[in-house]
C-alpha cells in the first residue's frame, strides 16, 4: 500500500464522470484506489495487481492529475516510457509569492508561448499550477524539458532556452535517422 495527497479541488478530476476514470484506472493496472475526498488523501492498494510496478504508475497517474493534468494526459503515464517530473519553483526562487508568480509567468511565457515552444521541441506535455511545473514525457524529451526548465528558472535568457531546444531537437532527429538507417541496413 502506498499514500498520498493531492488538492481536494482535483479529486473530481481523478474520480472522473460517474466514477470513470478512477475505475479505468484501476481496470487497466489492478491497483485499487481509495479516495478520502474531504482531505484528498488518497491511497493505493496493490495486491489485486498483477505487476507490482504498477502501483508506482498509479502513484504518478495521480500525481499528474493532482498537479493540474487531465486524466487523458495522465494516461500516458500508465503505459511503457513515459514518466513524470514536476518541478517546485520555490526550490529555486524561495517562498516570496511575488518571485514565484514571477518565474511562473516566465515558464508561461506570453501567450503561453514559452510552455508552447517546450512542449513542441521537446516533445511533451506540461501544467502548471501554484508553486509546481509538472511534465509529461519520454526520456529524451524529459531531459531536454528538464535543462530548459532548469535554465528558465536560474534566469537564462528565453532567446538562450530557444536555441537550445532547437539544438537538441536536431540531435534527436538526427539519431531517430540513423536508428532508422541502422535498422533498415539490419534487414
Amino acid at each position: 500500500m502506498m499514500s498520498t495527497r493531492i488538492p481536494v479541488e482535483r479529486i473530481g478530476a481523478l474520480i472522473g464522470k460517474n466514477g470513470e476514470v478512477k475505475a479505468e484506472v484501476q481496470r487497466r493496472t489492478g491497483v485499487i484506489i481509495k479516495i478520502e475526498s474531504k482531505s484528498g488523501d488518497i491511497t493505493l492498494d496493490d495486491r489485486k495487481a498483477q505487476d507490482p510496478t504498477m502501483v508506482l504508475k498509479v502513484m504518478d497517474f495521480v500525481s499528474a492529475v493532482g498537479n493540474g493534468f487531465s486524466a487523458d494526459g495522465a494516461y500516458l503515464l500508465l503505459g511503457e516510457d513515459y514518466f513524470l517530473e514536476v518541478f517546485d519553483i520555490r526550490t529555486y526562487v524561495g517562498k516570496d509569492p511575488n518571485h514565484i508568480t514571477r518565474m511562473r509567468a516566465r515558464v508561461i511565457g506570453r501567450n503561453g508561448r514559452t510552455r508552447q515552444i517546450i512542449e513542441e521541441l521537446a516533445e511533451v506535455q506540461m501544467s502548471i499550477q501554484g508553486n509546481m511545473v509538472a511534465v509529461i514525457g519520454d526520456s529524451e524529451g524529459m531531459e531536454s524539458a528538464r535543462i530548459a526548465l532548469d535554465m528558465l528558472l536560474n534566469g537564462s535568457e528565453h532567446r538562450s532556452v530557444y536555441s537550445f531546444l532547437e539544438k537538441k531537437r536536431r540531435e534527436m532527429k538526427i539519431a531517430a535517422l540513423g536508428t532508422a538507417v541502422e535498422y533498415r541496413e539490419d534487414i
